[in-house]
């Protein structure tokens, strides 16, 4: 009963809460009952000994019956990029909420609220600095340029990239990753191609740019720099940035799910802090028959939030569960309770016990990039950067950190639920299922009409020849299998090599410049920041 009463946030708890917060009950509207409800329609409802995970019994007067909250229609993120309020009365899957949330053109987080830390043309002055605390005390110096918070509800959220932190030093390091790479496989017969996935104030485009332009001229003038950027007001700061520049870049106004551009040639994608703000879905176990259940958010006639869970029926989480399973990727159930079913009748049979698993959010979005990646741009190499951990997430597996500023201060949450625009909500990657997910998408075929079809005669593998691996048994197991009608440089369809997973310190070893960071007791931020942090190549 206490228990009950301590995470219930009906009218009554709402009362104490306001009394001892305002500010939280301006921010965000809570859940009406934290506890998630299964969305049954068509079967009678639970029985009332399953309090802990449905309808409250306390507060039955209040409460929104399952029916009545599964009943609401059904929307998603594309359809309400129109609507200039938060819905009322809907539902969606988390995906959505969150994307919602986070990229809405009139009250999303990214076009209203976020703000990307810029020194403008002013870049740290490292070998003057004694050691990392003066380093992060004139980085705050840095943030206090901004100004303070002058009202009561949520200040700028401002937020800092190493890119912004250690340039030129970072964007050279990834221009000295993708030229090697360049002048390795495809100079002179290609030109060198890059995809910038979300360039942010276009720093790393900059940086790439006047690298190539003062090192490698020969190949500046056969470079072409693609951003696909999602935000209107950071399309028109790159453009007016960069485009003057170097006439070399193109600023794409689109989200890269809606890609539909063919690229045959090589080409390099570069993700760098992107992938963390990709949606994700949630889903949940029954640990009477452990069957999948997706989640829904619903909002209900007075703007408040609350989730009902649902058999898998949507097709990209269909699809993430079938590959998860091809990969061998356990799910977030204990493994005695799936190994058992002795075991887990025992447990979902004890007083209290939850009827469902703990929440476990899965990259969704993220399997749809990869997709793109590898139908729009067969002969692309990924060079992607994110965090691999984080602290402060709010509970469940592969959890987001849901996180605004508060009169100068960040705030973390401890709920998905919050008001529309005004937190962020970023995810950790498990780099190494990334990896399996990705090798795994890139050996799929892909089946493109408009590709013209090859003769036994041509130079290369194609669909009419006998295989890229006829003439020979062996296949080293670090490289990929040929894109099917592509032959490599050397003319041997011995494939690319698969892409590795490395810390922030191991790849900055290998590519930056470490002198030009390095502070006066020896020190070296740009090593030791970000140690959270992992790069795909």
């Amino acid at each position: 009963m206490l228990l009950a009463l301590a995470t219930t946030t009906r009218p009554a708890y709402r009362q104490i809460q306001r009394s001892l917060t305002r500010f939280a009950s301006k921010l965000s509207s809570s859940s009406k009952n934290p506890r998630p409800r299964l969305a049954q329609p068509e079967k009678p409802k639970p029985p009332p000994d399953r309090w802990n995970y449905n309808s409250s019994t306390l507060l039955e007067g209040d409460a929104k019956s399952q029916e009545e909250l599964a009943s609401y229609r059904l929307v998603d993120a594309n359809e309400l990029e129109k609507g200039t309020k938060p819905p009322r009365e809907v539902k969606m899957l988390v995906r959505d909420w969150i994307e919602d949330a986070l990229y809405n053109p009139h009250y999303g987080y990214f076009p209203k609220q976020a703000v990307i830390f810029d020194t403008q043309d002013i870049t740290f002055n490292f070998e003057s600095l004694r050691n990392s605390t003066e380093f992060q005390e004139e980085v705050s110096r840095r943030y206090a340029a901004y100004g303070a918070d002058q009202h009561q509800g949520p200040g700028r959220q401002i937020w800092h990239t190493p890119t912004e932190l250690f340039k030129p030093c970072y964007g050279i390091a990834m221009a000295k990753c993708l030229v090697s790479e360049y002048l390795l496989k495809y100079f002179p017969y290609e030109d060198f191609i890059i995809y910038e996935i979300g360039a942010g104030n276009g720093t790393l485009a900059m940086n790439v740019l006047d690298y190539l332009r003062s090192n490698y001229p020969e190949v500046y003038d056969r470079t072409r720099y693609n951003i696909i950027e999602i935000s209107e007001n950071l399309v028109g700061l790159q453009r007016k940035k960069l485009m003057s520049v170097h006439p070399c870049v193109q600023v794409v106004h689109k989200s890269i799910f809606r890609w539909q551009q063919r690229e045959p040639a090589p080409c390099f994608i570069v993700a760098l802090e992107v992938i963390d703000n990709f949606a994700h879905d949630m889903i949940r176990y029954d640990l009477k028959t452990l069957e999948p259940l997706q989640a829904f958010v619903t909002i209900d006639d007075r703007g408040d939030f609350d989730m009902i869970y649902t058999p898998v029926t949507d097709p990209l989480i269909a699809s993430f569960l079938k590959l998860r399973t091809r990969l061998a990727h356990l799910p977030a159930i204990p493994r005695l309770l799936r190994a058992a079913p002795v075991l887990l009748r025992a447990y979902s049979s004890l007083p209290f016990a939850p009827n469902l698993s703990r929440a476990e959010y899965i990259p969704t979005r993220l399997l749809s990039l990869l997709r793109t990646l590898r139908n729009h741009f067969p002969r692309h190499r990924l060079l992607l950067s994110d965090f691999a951990s984080l602290p402060d997430t709010i509970p469940g597996r592969n959890a987001p950190v849901v996180q605004t500023r508060f009169r100068n201060t960040t705030v973390p949450c401890t709920t998905l639920l919050v008001a529309p625009g005004y937190f962020d909500i970023f995810f950790p990657t498990d780099f190494k299922r990334l990896r399996d997910m990705y090798e795994h998408i890139l050996a799929e075929p892909v089946q493109d009409p408009s590709a013209p079809r090859l003769t036994p005669l041509a130079g290369a593998t194609g669909p009419l020849s006998l295989g890229a691996d006829f003439f020979s048994s062996y296949h080293p197991s670090n490289r990929r299998h040929p894109v099917d009608g592509v032959a490599s440089a050397s003319g041997l369809p011995v494939g690319e090599r698969k892409s590795s997973v490395f810390t922030h310190a191991q790849f900055l070893s290998t590519y930056a410049e470490l002198d030009k960071t390095r502070l006066r007791s020896g020190e070296n931020p740009l090593l030791e920041f970000y140690q959270n942090v992992k790069f795909l190549f």
